[in-house]
């Protein structure tokens, strides 16, 4: 199973990590943050599909094409938190190697949140009320631990709920007849 849980992971990981690298390197160059949150969950999704591939593979591979849910669950955890883990120190990895870190990456996000705001013509009255939440997160993701649990709270609900419907579509209690 650790082969599996590495190998699956570990893809998974390089997957979603390299995405994160190719989107932040598009912002640095042009300056413009990809303004589709679908896009980001999207590219999670792409990248956890490999506890699909994960599960089956253990299955066919180790159990004879037979899974019971708990084992599959178990085995498409433990590659989604790989996964998460890889993906949260790559963010992690980019921000520190940043002038300034995470202030520097806050500051612009809250910038080009604000001028959004203000293109679509809000109420003054409400864009205040966001300076203010954005200054309170900037104070609050300045804190690496609490950043790093930010960022694996990003992925990791997504690996869950692939966990859960890769362990039910390919449970298996035993092998039917030939």
């Amino acid at each position: 199973m650790r082969k599996v849980t590495l190998t699956f992971g570990l893809l998974a990981g390089a997957i979603v990590s390299a995405f994160m690298v190719i989107s932040l390197a598009l912002y640095e160059k042009t300056g413009k943050m990809f303004d589709n949150v679908l896009v980001g969950y999207a590219t999670m999704v792409i990248a956890l599909s490999m506890i699909f591939f994960g599960i089956k593979s253990y299955r066919d591979n180790y159990q004879n094409g037979a899974i019971r849910f708990w084992k599959g669950f178990q085995l498409g955890l433990l590659i989604a938190l790989i996964a998460s883990l890889m993906y949260a120190i790559t963010w992690e990895a980019y921000i520190q190697t940043r002038p300034a870190g995470a202030a520097s990456f806050m500051d612009k996000y809250a910038d080009s949140v604000i001028n959004k705001m203000k293109e679509k013509g809000a109420p003054a009255a409400e864009i205040d009320r966001e300076v203010k939440k954005m200054d309170d997160f900037k104070r609050v993701y300045r804190n690496p631990v609490i950043r790093f649990g930010i960022t694996l709270m990003e992925i990791l609900p997504v690996g869950i709920i692939i966990t859960l419907i890769s362990a039910a579509v390919l449970r298996k209690k035993e092998l039917l007849p030939a």
